[in-house]
């Protein structure tokens, strides 16, 4: 048996494992031992008996359980989670059957007698359904106020390609939905005949799968159809202003040389009232990420969801576990600081926060810094604040901070790759020794010296988008079924009713904006860059109509709501 996770006396995010295995490989006991020291334990049964056989099954399961425990059985796992008392450990057993249960609802089983079944477009839609309820239990089994929070699965990658199409549409779902909830687990067990075999952190290059079946390289670039209009791109305007043009235009005269940032660095710093020494210029945010988990031995990563997929995708390709935080929409998305683990020696979020657009509290972030962690504060949206004092670019004084900061939005050069960090002076030393050299062109450090010392455009910038965001704000409210949220960047984040077919409504009628291959954020999620008046009018009469046709759909045609109760297999 492998060793139990010993009980917390407090811990704001519960602790994921999974335990996997084929069938009576003894995963189930297995599980039950990585639970045994809980104080009190929760078992969520998703399967029912269906024959005699089965029956006896669930009885020797029963029998094993101490007494203590407290069992629930049902495939509402959402609410199995909420339910369950703060501070107990949650047993799910299994996948599988609830991955029957959730494909009943969902009209996924193929009728009888079909030797081929392809799903076809209302398949895959229900299909990504039942991939995005999983995603929402792990979700809500990361913010139980215990833990730990074990999931029992089928591996189902040993076996031969079942024969009928039924079967298939099940494996495939529980070998999606397994890939899922391995990439988020802090730990993940194979076992073989009763024995447990820790599987280690995702080899380099892989990526999480997400609800909508993207993964965390997907930006908003890649979702504009030619000559739509573009709602998804949250770079401000349609290029950048005409003194920038001229800085890298004049640049081009200077290719010849190797470039030097020097000079960048010290206007970068002296915007911030830092020194160069605390300053590294890189080649936009993204460099920056990559960087940091390159260059640092991180053990646990705590990712405040939803976030600009970058450094997340950098940590697991690093191979460092992550931990997601959840902000919470009822509370406008901010952040709480209490729930980081206190164990984690990487911190990473962003504020103003993408895809959210929630401005936090600079003293709710400043609460993360401590010694022994880093704390990564992305400031890309930042340049959109009127007030600086909401940045804590400007702080030296708090251990193990990081502010990266980028002139792509509010300037509008994503094809330049320039920005900066500030941080304290041995870890900006560490993070250089571990770039390219000359890793920013002559012309990207041209416009960042530019852009640097532009603070009467900024503050115009930032102003003319804060009018523009609130009457975009104001159009949308009235909207019937749209709900969103206080935004301080240059986009709102949405909530609409079946925001899949939302989407594709409005790419029909020649707009686009950004769904969510956010993870921890629903496909009903849609993120709106704030435009001109005249763009935004097209955007909301564009959305009116979208909505409209969506709530005439015909039933038949709309993927089905999650069901409760219903009856399916059990292993």
């Amino acid at each position: 048996m492998p060793p139990p996770t010993p009980p917390r006396t407090r811990r704001p995010m519960a602790e994921r494992l999974v335990v996997l295995g084929g069938a009576r490989s003894g995963k189930s006991a297995v599980a039950e031992a990585l639970v045994a020291a809980a104080p009190h334990v929760v078992y969520l049964a998703t399967g029912a008996a269906g024959d005699a056989e089965l029956d006896e099954r669930v009885d020797a399961h029963r029998a094993r359980r101490p007494s203590g425990w407290t069992t629930v059985e049902t495939r509402d796992l959402v609410a199995g989670i909420h339910r369950s008392s703060p501070g107990s450990a949650i047993l799910i057993d299994a996948l599988g059957p609830w991955v029957a249960d959730r494909m009943t609802a969902h009209g996924l089983w193929a009728a009888r007698g079909v030797e081929v079944a392809p799903l076809g477009e209302q398949g895959r839609a229900a299909a990504a359904a039942v991939l995005a309820e999983a995603e929402a239990f792990w979700d809500v089994a990361a913010a139980h106020p215990g833990g730990p929070v074990v999931l029992v699965a089928d591996e189902s990658g040993l076996g031969l390609t079942p024969a009928d199409p039924s079967s298939r549409r099940w494996l495939d779902l529980v070998g999606g939905i397994l890939q899922h909830v391995a990439a988020r687990a802090d730990r993940v067990l194979f076992t073989v005949a009763g024995r447990p075999l820790d599987l280690p952190a995702p080899a380099v290059g892989d990526q999480e799968p997400t609800s909508s079946g993207a993964d965390l390289a997907v930006h908003g670039d890649r979702m504009v159809p030619a000559g739509a209009l573009d709602f998804a791109v949250n770079v401000h305007g349609d290029g950048p202003p005409p003194h920038v043009r001229r800085a890298l235009r004049d640049a081009l005269d200077d290719v010849g040389r190797y470039p030097d940032a020097s000079a960048a660095r010290a206007v970068a710093a002296a915007r911030h009232g830092r020194t160069p020494e605390q300053t590294l210029v890189v080649a936009g945010a993204a460099e920056a990420f990559r960087l940091l988990t390159g260059a640092l031995r991180v053990r646990r990563a705590a990712i405040v969801r939803p976030c600009f997929t970058e450094p997340e995708s950098a940590l697991r390709v690093a191979g460092v576990p992550v931990i997601p935080v959840l902000r919470d929409p009822d509370r406008d998305w901010a952040l709480d600081p209490t729930a980081v683990p206190e164990d984690a020696d990487l911190v990473v979020l962003g504020n103003p926060n993408n895809p959210t657009g929630t401005l936090d509290d600079p003293q709710r972030v400043a609460a993360l810094c401590r010694p022994g962690r880093i704390t990564v504060v992305d400031e890309a949206f930042a340049d959109f604040v009127e007030d600086p004092a909401a940045s804590l670019a400007g702080r030296d004084d708090l251990p193990g901070l990081v502010v990266v900061r980028s002139i792509t939005k509010l300037w509008a050069v994503p094809g330049a790759r320039a920005g900066y960090l500030l941080a304290p002076p041995g870890l900006v030393r560490r993070l250089a020794a571990a770039q390219q050299p000359w890793p920013v062109s002559g012309p990207a450090l041209a416009a960042l010296e530019v852009c640097c010392e532009d603070e009467a455009h900024r503050l115009e910038v930032a102003r003319e988008v804060a009018a523009q965001r609130a009457h975009l704000a104001a159009a949308l409210a009235r909207l019937p079924g749209v709900r969103l949220w206080p935004s301080a960047a240059n986009f709102l984040l949405l909530r609409v009713p079946d925001g899949l077919a939302i989407d594709a409504a409005l790419r029909r009628r020649g707009v686009a904006v950004r769904p969510s291959t956010f993870p921890s954020l629903s496909s009903d999620h849609l993120r709106v860059t704030v435009r001109g008046a005249d763009r935004q009018r097209v955007l909301v009469e564009a959305l009116a109509a979208a909505l409209a046709e969506t709530r005439h759909r015909p039933a038949a045609d709309r993927p089905a709501e999650p069901a409760t109760g219903t009856k399916g297999p059990r292993e």
